[in-house]
């Protein structure tokens, strides 16, 4: 992954503004990603989630907690459809190599240190993303990425 993808996360605007509930997107290949998690999050936002706010304002009045909330629906809805309905793998980095360096492969010190959380039910799934959005959407967290792999491993490399 080139230095633009290992820098990349999901990343809102300011809480309780007119973009509150808008990712921010760098110019380049992450984009496309980003976009469209942020249709599954404006579905969410304007027509799942419970509020006394009318339309925009569903949009603009949103805290931190709120963004976290409609982020990990909306990575949890898209990983669940890659799963077929059935599934969903998250991907998590952890402190542990899983993957041992070979001829074939050079270590970059992230995908080496991947770990699989694989879900039945999507529920369950998007409470455990909830638990763990700091690891999508924190700084330095390589975001996008992980949630790359996941959807190739909710998916499966045969489909």
């Amino acid at each position: 992954f080139s230095s633009e993808w290992a820098k990349a996360y999901f990343r809102f605007c300011e809480p309780y503004s007119d973009l509150a509930y808008a990712l921010e997107a760098e110019k380049g290949g992450t984009r496309a990603i980003l976009m469209a998690v942020q249709a599954h999050i404006i579905k969410y936002l304007l027509f799942v989630r419970n509020t006394e706010y009318t339309h925009l304002e569903r949009l603009c009045r949103i805290s931190r907690q709120e963004q976290g909330e409609a982020l990990a629906v909306a990575l949890a809805d898209t990983l669940w459809a890659a799963g077929g309905g059935v599934r969903a793998v998250i991907c998590l980095v952890t402190t542990d190599i899983h993957v041992m360096p070979s001829r074939d492969y050079k270590a970059d010190n992230f995908t080496e240190r991947i770990q699989l959380f694989e879900f039945s039910e999507k529920a369950a799934a998007q409470e455990f993303i909830f638990d763990h959005i700091n690891c999508f959407k924190g700084e330095g967290s390589h975001g996008v990425i992980l949630f790359l792999y996941s959807l190739l491993f909710s998916r499966t490399l045969e489909r």
